[in-house]
């Protein structure tokens, strides 16, 4: 029987309650060319919490307080079934501190202009749901939308 791939991501909030998100490039396994969440999966014998720290620095070279969002299985179009656990923190960033690691761009982005995106699967699932929840407004801390 195979195992379902695991998945940790994070939403990292800026100040002004802009999200951080990935622009694939054309090399990504799922999502080439497309808007996603930075992460990646977990590795064999390591944990969610570990995977989501390691992920983040890889492709950011950032470090941040994070807590657990949402646990969920996820399944794409495609029939593709991967089990995530979603992160959130709050930085006080800018575009300018993020180093890429990987694909196009690393960026924050400003919720109004999402739904101009072309979003991967589960960014599209995910994001919506994040943005209007009670842990997006509590890390926004009434900053602007």
């Amino acid at each position: 029987m195979l195992s379902v791939p695991r998945i940790a991501v994070v939403f990292l909030v800026d100040p002004r309650g802009w999200v951080l998100l990935q622009h694939r490039d054309e090399h990504a396994p799922r999502a080439a060319d497309q808007w996603g969440i930075v992460g990646g999966h977990v590795e064999d014998g390591e944990d969610f919490d570990a995977a989501v720290h390691r992920e983040l620095l890889e492709e950011t070279g950032v470090r941040a307080d994070l807590q657990l969002w949402r646990a969920q299985e996820f399944r794409y179009t495609d029939g593709h079934t991967s089990s995530y656990q979603v992160y959130a923190g709050r930085v006080d960033l800018t575009d300018d501190d993020i180093v890429l690691g990987e694909g196009r761009a690393i960026v924050f982005v400003d919720p109004s202009q999402v739904t101009a995106l072309d979003l991967a699967e589960s960014c599209a699932w995910f994001l919506p749901q994040f943005l209007a929840g009670d842990l997006y407004r509590e890390l926004v801390g009434g900053a602007a939308r």
